[in-house]
């Protein structure tokens, strides 16, 4: 198993990727507001307010989605459905995709993975 995140950066096609999600296969996911480093760096700290130019066009908040997945093919799947909705994930702003190994899952009946 696998836990997948993907990093949202624009808000506007959350409901498209969940469907992506669904339609890969993956019933259900949790849903967390998140803001990238160079925000809260350029907004909250002030030695760094200078870059506040630099950031300018950059949304600050994002969506991180992370679900349990039990099969790499879903996985494969739910981001060629997530590229065709937020462009090549390769090219900065569009989100970051990842998976992390899970060893124990408790709390998830087969097939809510």
């Amino acid at each position: 198993m696998k836990l997948l995140v993907f990093v949202l950066n624009k808000e506007e096609f959350l409901e498209d990727v969940l469907e992506a999600f669904v339609e890969a296969g993956i019933p259900g996911a949790t849903i967390l507001d998140s803001e990238g480093m160079g925000r809260f760096l350029t907004y909250e700290v002030p030695l760094f307010a200078d870059f506040k130019e630099f950031m300018r066009g950059n949304k600050p908040y994002n969506k991180t989605i992370f679900s349990v997945v039990d099969d790499e093919e879903k996985v494969k799947k739910v981001e060629k459905l997530i590229e065709k909705i937020c462009g090549d994930l390769s090219e900065p702003g569009t989100g970051i995709l990842f998976t992390i190994p899970v060893d124990y899952v408790r709390g998830l009946k087969k097939g809510e993975e």
